[in-house]
């Protein structure tokens, strides 16, 4: 599993890297708040370790925009003593707070409860979100009114048939395989056009906007689809009213 660490004092990145890496965990860094979001957004790791007082970017505002567009478990560290401190991270949407100076090892256990926890929560929203929302099987994915068969490669939107070319069906299907999940616009053109393409991230905004406006164009169709900006785009799920 992969570990981010948001953390501008090298020497304790390093001393968390080690003990982390000891444990079999895979480790990126960043120095300061601004980094470490950029950083989320393109790797997608399992857990944040995110300093409280960080150069840019305050900890607390690191955690408050992850939270706008990802779930992953944070683990908070600070040199601040006070309650107050704890509870405000906590409540900006941290999962867990340490104060430093700390014991490397209760980190790596705080880390392993954390992903424990957060392993049994995905696994019960997984199932109960796939039962709410019809996924059924593994050859079709459906949103209400949405439906896209896989083997077949058809997109059904209440009832009408959406004609997509290939390129705009992967990209749809690769958003919609991960809902709420932020893609960055060179993870869809990695993962939908391949690591050798040449293009640049204006070829997946002009995708996605033909797939917007061919989905959206069916009277009810939810806007499913929907931009992060300065980072890239997600598909949500819309209840139905």
């Amino acid at each position: 599993m992969k570990i981010l660490i948001i953390e501008d004092e090298a020497n304790i990145v390093q001393v968390i890297r080690l003990y982390l890496e000891q444990a079999d965990y895979s480790v990126i860094s960043a120095s300061d708040g601004i980094a470490g979001l950029e950083l989320h957004a393109r790797e997608h790791p399992d857990l944040v370790i995110l300093d409280l007082m960080l150069p840019g970017l305050e900890g607390m505002e690191v955690c408050r925009r992850i939270r706008n567009w990802a779930n992953t478990p944070i683990l908070m560290l600070t040199a601040r003593q006070g309650e107050e401190d704890r509870i405000l991270g906590l409540e900006s949407g941290a999962d867990d707070y340490l104060i430093k100076p700390f014991s490397p090892r209760e980190l790596v256990s705080r880390v392993k409860a954390i992903l424990r926890r957060s392993a049994v929560n995905m696994a019960d929203s997984d199932k109960s979100a796939k039962e709410e929302l019809g996924m059924t099987n593994a050859d079709e994915i459906r949103f209400g009114g949405l439906a896209i068969n896989l083997p077949a490669r058809k997109v059904i939107a209440n009832g009408q048939l959406i004609t997509l070319t290939a390129k705009e069906f992967d990209l749809l299907v690769a958003l919609a395989s991960a809902p709420d999940r932020v893609f960055t616009r060179e993870t869809l053109l990695n993962q939908v056009w391949g690591y050798t393409y040449l293009g640049d991230g204006r070829t997946v905004d002009v995708h996605i906007g033909t797939v917007r406006k061919k989905l959206e164009s069916i009277p009810g169709v939810p806007h499913h689809i929907q931009t992060v900006w300065g980072v890239g785009y997600k598909f949500v799920v819309v209840p139905a009213s």
